[in-house]
């Protein structure tokens, strides 16, 4: 059977990012050494990965393991935000548009607690696509083939009836092994070349 739905991930492709490194920025205004808020957040960043923190809790425990005032931990989050959420990819975001209703879309994403809101006041994700999939709103990440089994159900297809979108290689070749078409992420142009090659 035919393609029927086209699922992308957020950032590297549909918003376009920067690396992480808002916290080099913060580790060396507060003189720590590098690698700190890394080091001492990584269980709070995995939790808030599949939501099992809210960001109450990670301001919080910023708060208490750096030893940082609310006012200092709502700074290095909203730069963490700013770098997250980057830049829309408005070429490709057009032609995600054009999609539908010929095709369902959808959004699989390995985000943070509170991603959602913010990427829809930013994007309108929320009235781009048919589905939005949020790891933290899932409890999983990809590559968890059960996040493809859980993403072929909400949009009531099997495998082979789905394009996925991302550009880690790894993340493709995991959705290709579980028989879904993976297009790598590259450049837009190259995107949008790969997917339209897929619906034909």
């Amino acid at each position: 059977m035919a393609v029927r739905t086209v699922v992308l991930d957020v950032g590297g492709v549909l918003a376009l990012v920067e690396p992480m490194d808002f916290d080099k920025r913060w580790e060396a205004e507060f003189g720590w050494p590098s690698g700190t808020i890394g080091t001492v957040l990584a269980d709070v960043w995995e939790a808030g990965a599949v939501g099992r923190v809210t960001e109450a809790e990670v301001h919080q425990a910023m708060s208490d393991r750096l030893g940082l005032t609310p006012a200092q931990a709502d700074a290095v989050m909203a730069d963490m935000w700013r770098q997250y959420l980057g830049v829309a990819n408005t070429e490709l975001i057009g032609y995600v548009r054009t999609l539908r209703p010929a095709y369902r879309t959808a959004i699989l994403s390995n985000s943070f607690v509170g991603a959602r809101d913010r990427e829809h006041r930013r994007y309108g994700f929320g009235d781009l696509v048919d589905e939005l999939i949020y790891s933290h709103e899932v409890g999983m990440n990809k590559p968890d083939p059960r996040l493809w089994e859980l993403t072929c159900r909400r949009m009531s297809v099997a495998p082979h009836e789905m394009v996925f979108v991302d550009n880690v290689l790894e993340l493709v070749e995991s959705a290709r092994a579980f028989g879904i078409h993976g297009v790598l992420f590259e450049s837009t142009t190259q995107a949008i070349r790969d997917i339209g090659a897929q619906l034909r």
